[in-house]
C-alpha cells in the first residue's frame, strides 16, 4: 500500500499512551492499534478529525504517501 501511517511517531512526540488517546478520540484501544501498526484500509474522516484534535496535529503528520514501484 502507498498509504503509511505515522500514527506510532505522532503519539511518541506527544507522550501519549494508545489508552489515553482512545479514551480522548472514542475509539476502541483496538481499532487504533490496527491503525498504529498500518493493518487497516481505511479511516474515518471524522475518526481522523478527533486524532488530529486531540494530537494537535495535521493529518499529514499521520498520513504520508509513498510511490510504490511499478513492475
Amino acid at each position: 500500500m502507498a498509504i503509511i501511517l505515522r500514527l506510532d511517531r505522532v503519539m511518541a512526540d506527544r507522550k501519549m499512551s494508545l489508552k489515553e488517546l482512545s479514551e480522548k478520540v472514542g475509539v476502541s484501544n483496538v481499532n487504533l492499534s490496527k491503525m498504529k501498526t498500518g493493518k487497516i484500509s481505511a479511516i474515518r474522516f471524522s475518526t481522523l478529525d478527533a486524532i488530529c484534535d486531540v494530537l494537535n496535529c495535521q493529518p499529514g503528520d499521520i498520513l504520508e504517501y509513498q510511490r510504490e514501484l511499478k513492475k
